[in-house]
């Protein structure tokens, strides 16, 4: 057996599994899978299965596609796929005596297969079945054909081949106009055409084909190939009048119409007249004369000829609403002196109809959209009254009636003639009189407000806005009304209370509705308005509040930024000035979160493409600057200051990063890490001085990473940034009693750059509680030491304190230290100190003072242990010590030599035990 039977017996397994197993969520892909295998398997690679078992699993697997009820899991396409595989199976069973009943089944398979190809949109795949079903049907017609012709049975059969061969020929028809072959549909529908005289009851079909490729094209714009099918459906659903109804011929008449004024209204005027003409004679339909007059409108017919066909247009009795919307088709094609006198008889000829109004309206309507404003004043007029004397409008025409005053009215408010405005609101204000609760006359008061504003009437403002908070005192726009109200009258605490009451509007629309997009965008716009208003009418309080509310509701990050900059521009004059207290800590907060607000509106902003690129940038360091300063300005509160220096370092993170951002970046988190030190080294318990220790080194962190890039881009020898962080870590993980602490050291002692100031503070630093590491403390010492001798300018002042440092350290409180170092070593220091001394002028006299008591002391010491001849070493370099004294010696030299000589009678009497002591 070889590979292609495995693979057959594979896919046949395959199939065998789906067909009896239930359909589930995984079928698509065991369809898929078998879909894949047919392109793989021939007749050849199954030679040992006989077609009987082939054939007899095509048509199970077509069959359960067919019958089970799948659609939920399995679309249409993977439906056809299943067609598509047991169709190729059945093509491997051909021989060429198969019966009429077998080859009508393929015919079937390959049609249904083929136009779930087009339906599913793979064209390509469906030429091929419709193909197959094409040679089929000759096939079955020519062994019909040698069947006797007079049989009936038999003209029966070859009459329903005629017939699947239409349907197939149209199918491929189809696929042509969907790969936009016009050449080869056309040629498809035309022998379909040709057939009809032997099919004649396949006209309506062939009819709703052309009519549907008619409508594709049109879609597409193919005016020509449009104009062809919709022909051809007409010429065809005349033949069959008894199945295609005149309402259907119209409708194609109607579109192939269009599609000539779509095409050239000017090159095809008088085929789309010709045709619109049949189609309204096949069937009266208001679209028809509707679309008849639109092509008049497109010719050169004179008034008078477009009059008599209006006039023709009552005669058929058509609706009101028809004949306004052919009045409204005049209007829009400046053929207004008809349109007016057809509007004129309209009237007229409804004066008896309940619409009456209706047309009375559109007349005002269309007279104020062309500016013939006294005419229509005097119809709105007829109207009121007639409104107020028994002829009431329906609802729906009084809301009609207040659209065309309204928008009036606003044409008039956007050339600021607010008193012409004022005009047109009044005839709304008279209809309402019949209705207070229409929430529309609140509408009304408001427009009516901000006319009386604009004019310099207040007071009537002001009582029109009351009217409105009446009757909608939860509405953000009454709100924003009587909050400028109050501004223009000084009033800030109603003014105040005004933006308090229209934020908890917006607050709460927004929890009870999931789509507020359009009220808060409203809302948003006010509250911009709100704070311009105050700020320019000096109310600063109000103003800070309607700020603050915009950067909290809006959400367009620009808005929201611009807000922060006025709010901050409002506050840093205040804080500045303020000295020391409770209430400018308050405030400085509160620019805290202006600031942290900011920050979390620059993704949004650089996310967002509604500014330019450099506006961003420009707004990034705008704020980091602002943050910068108001850093330094904190110089009593430590805390706020490292939070304005953080968000300022964050700031910058949006702005490019050079040199200089690069510095600013640097400076920022240095400044922070100084304060979390010091915060730490007061912190009350030690779990707050675990944590600000450990933030300082997160922060560390960052600026080292900062500091390395900023060296690539210059020379900074000079910079002290290395040695600072070296000296912030350090002095962080020996309090945080880190273990990896010597590891952290070790390339630190080789550093060529460091000075021994540096050393002095690390030795400092080593020993400072909690922290207590005196090897380390000593070693730097050293270090600093041996620095302070390598210079050409000693500072012996820093010198002398260097060694007492080391001395101290050395010698606590008066008793040398010989578990971290030996007597030897501790002697070693003396001596290089007293070198040092003897070698240097300007050695501080209370330091050498200071080191003699430390010697002679210690002498004592080894005295009362018994040691000697090491006292008499210790007590003779104090005597040595003080030949080095300038003016204090006279007030030491005495009683040194005293103390000296009773020391030296005590050590002769102990002589003989001297020899023991080491």
């Amino acid at each position: 057996m070889d590979n292609g039977d495995f693979h057959f017996l594979g896919f046949k397994e395959a199939v065998e599994n789906l067909i009896a197993t239930d359909v589930t969520p995984r079928t698509h892909e065991a369809i898929d899978r078998i879909f894949m295998d047919i392109g793989n398997i021939n007749r050849e690679s199954m030679a040992n299965i006989p077609d009987c078992q082939i054939e007899e699993m095509a048509v199970n697997l077509w069959n359960w596609a067919i019958t089970k009820k799948i659609g939920l899991v399995i679309n249409e396409e993977q439906k056809t796929k299943l067609r598509h595989v047991a169709c190729k199976l059945i093509r491997m069973c051909e021989y060429p005596d198969a019966s009429e009943e077998s080859i009508q089944r393929q015919i079937l398979m390959n049609m249904k297969t083929g136009k779930g190809w087009v339906n599913v949109g793979n064209v390509v795949l469906a030429d091929d079945f419709f193909q197959y079903a094409v040679t089929s049907l000759e096939q079955l017609y020519f062994k019909l054909t040698q069947k006797s012709p007079t049989e009936e049975h038999v003209i029966m059969q070859k009459t329903a081949v005629e017939k699947d061969l239409l349907k197939v020929l149209s199918y491929q028809a189809e696929a042509a106009v969907v790969q936009g072959d016009f050449q080869r549909a056309s040629g498809y529908i035309l022998r379909c055409k040709d057939m009809l005289m032997r099919l004649p009851h396949m006209a309506c079909y062939l009819h709703a084909v052309c009519y549907n490729f008619g409508i594709q094209t049109y879609r597409q714009n193919k005016y020509e190939e449009s104009s062809f099918w919709l022909s051809q459906s007409y010429d065809i659903g005349k033949m069959d009048r008894n199945s295609v109804e005149p309402e259907m011929l119209a409708k194609v008449l109607r579109l192939l119409a269009t599609v000539y004024l779509d095409w050239d209204s000017s090159e095809y005027y008088d085929k789309a007249l010709n045709i619109i003409n049949i189609a309204n004679k096949e069937q009266l339909h208001p679209v028809g004369l509707l679309l008849k007059v639109k092509i008049l409108l497109m010719g050169k017919i004179t008034n008078e000829e477009l009059f008599r066909a209006l006039m023709d247009i009552l005669h058929f009795g058509m609706s009101m609403n028809f004949c306004l919307n052919i009045a409204k088709l005049l209007m829009d094609h400046e053929r207004e002196s008809v349109g007016f006198y057809f509007l004129k008889i309209i009237c007229e000829h409804f004066k008896s109809s309940e619409d009456t109004s209706r047309a009375q309206l559109f007349h005002i309507d269309m007279l104020l959209q062309r500016k013939e404003e006294l005419f229509a004043k005097e119809k709105i007029e007829e109207v009121i009254i007639g409104h107020q004397t028994g002829k009431p409008l329906a609802s729906e025409l009084i809301r009609y009636f207040h659209s065309i005053i309204w928008r009036q009215a606003a044409r008039s408010y956007e050339v600021q003639n607010f008193d012409d405005a004022l005009h047109w609101y009044g005839y709304s204000l008279r209809f309402y009189a019949a209705d207070q609760s229409d929430l529309d006359l609140a509408k009304l008061q408001r427009n009516m407000a901000s006319c009386y504003l604009h004019l310099g009437q207040f007071d009537k403002a002001k009582e029109a806005i009351i009217e409105a908070a009446q009757r909608d005192p939860r509405n953000i726009f009454t709100q924003y009304y009587i909050f400028k109200i109050s501004i223009v009258e000084g009033n800030s605490a109603r003014a105040l209370q005004a933006i308090i009451t229209l934020e908890y509007l917006l607050m709460a629309q927004q929890q009870l509705e999931n789509n507020v997009s359009t009220m808060r965008s409203s809302g948003v716009m006010l509250l911009s308005f709100a704070s311009q208003l105050a700020l320019e009418n000096g109310q600063e309080i109000v103003a800070v509040i309607a700020l603050e509310n915009l950067a909290k509701l809006s959400e367009d990050p620009q808005q929201v930024l611009t807000a922060l900059k006025c709010l901050v521009h409002l506050f840093l004059p205040r804080v500045s000035q303020m000295p020391e207290s409770e209430n400018k800590r308050k405030e400085v907060n509160r620019l805290l979160a202006y600031f942290s607000t900011a920050l979390l509106k620059f993704p949004q902003l650089f996310e967002g493409e509604a500014c330019p690129l450099i506006s961003k940038i420009n707004e990034a360091h705008w704020f980091r600057k602002a943050a910068w300063n108001l850093a330094l300005q904190c110089e009593k509160d430590p805390l706020s200051m490292r939070e304005f220096f953080i968000l300022s370092y964050k700031l910058s993170q949006f702005c490019p990063s050079d040199q200089v951002i690069l510095i600013a970046q640097k400076t920022c988190l240095l400044m922070a890490t100084a304060i979390d030190l010091e915060q730490g080294r007061k912190a009350s318990t030690a779990l707050e001085q675990t944590c600000l220790l450990n933030r300082a080194l997160d922060v560390i962190c960052k600026c080292r990473n900062i500091w390395n890039l900023l060296k690539t881009t210059g020379d900074f020898s000079g910079d002290p940034c290395e040695t600072l962080l070296l000296l912030y870590e350090f002095e962080a993980r020996t309090k945080l009693n880190d273990p990896l602490l010597d590891h952290f050291l070790a390339p630190m002692w080789e550093l060529p750059h460091l000075e021994s100031k540096t050393f002095e503070i690390i030795a400092a630093l080593a020993m400072e509680m909690p922290a207590c590491y005196p090897s380390i403390a000593l070693r730097a010492l050293k270090k600093a030491l041996f620095f302070h001798k390598r210079k050409e300018s000693i500072d012996v002042l820093r010198y002398s304190k260097c060694m007492r440092s080391l001395v101290n350290l050395l010698v606590p409180d008066g008793v040398p230290n010989t578990e971290l170092c030996p007597m030897e070593e501790i002697w070693g220091s003396f001596e290089d100190a007293l070198m040092f001394i003897s070698r240097t002028e300007g050695y501080p006299e209370m330091e050498i003072v200071w080191l003699m008591i430390k010697s002679w002391n210690i002498g004592i010491l080894l005295y009362s242990r018994r040691m000697y001849v090491s006292t008499e070493k210790w007590c003779g370099l104090s005597l040595r010590l003080l030949d080095y004294l300038g003016p204090l010696k006279s007030a030491y030299e005495t009683q040194v030599n005293i103390l000296y000589s009773e020391l030296v009678e005590a050590l002769d009497k102990n002589r003989g035990s001297a020899f023991n002591e080491e």
